[in-house]
């Protein structure tokens, strides 16, 4: 007969797990964590792409009415006239014939492309009908003046 096991001496803790169970390996991996990673990272971004927009170049816009259709952003390739007559398209200043360039290769990939015009309202007509001319002369007629929306009508 096998002998009894005895009792521990009194005060010493009593062991929790077996010996054979410790060596067990984890098959299984949670990746709920990793989801919730995943998600916060694709809030962060949702909420900070429109920050990004070429929005960034201070141009104070003059006021109008309300706008007759609204267009696929996509489609639109915003020009920023300052006040100093200066082309921006995005951040990046540009000069008339870089600006012309650039306007006309994506024109050319995209027929349904919309220029919006972002020009200071005290800078002069001098500093954006030449980018209107350049537009018109490259048959690239679908031209949008951006306003501010704050006063309209």
């Amino acid at each position: 007969m096998a002998a009894a096991e005895a009792p521990p001496p009194p005060g010493t803790p009593m062991r929790r797990f077996s010996q054979r169970n410790a060596l067990v390996t984890l098959s299984d991996i949670n990746i709920t964590p990793l989801l919730d990673l995943a998600f916060v990272l694709l809030i962060i971004f949702v909420i900070t792409t429109p920050l990004f927009e070429a929005n960034d170049i201070q141009v104070n816009l003059p006021r109008s009415g309300k706008a007759a259709q609204q267009v696929d952003r996509d489609n639109i390739r915003v020009v920023n006239v300052d006040k100093d007559g200066r082309y921006f398209m995005g951040r990046d200043a540009l000069t008339l014939d870089v600006l012309e360039q650039q306007l006309v290769r994506e024109a050319q990939a995209n027929p349904e492309l919309v220029v919006r015009i972002r020009a200071d309202e005290e800078s002069r007509a001098r500093h954006f009908y030449p980018v209107i001319e350049v537009l018109l002369r490259h048959n690239i007629t679908r031209i949008s003046l951006a306003t501010d929306p704050s006063n309209r009508r």
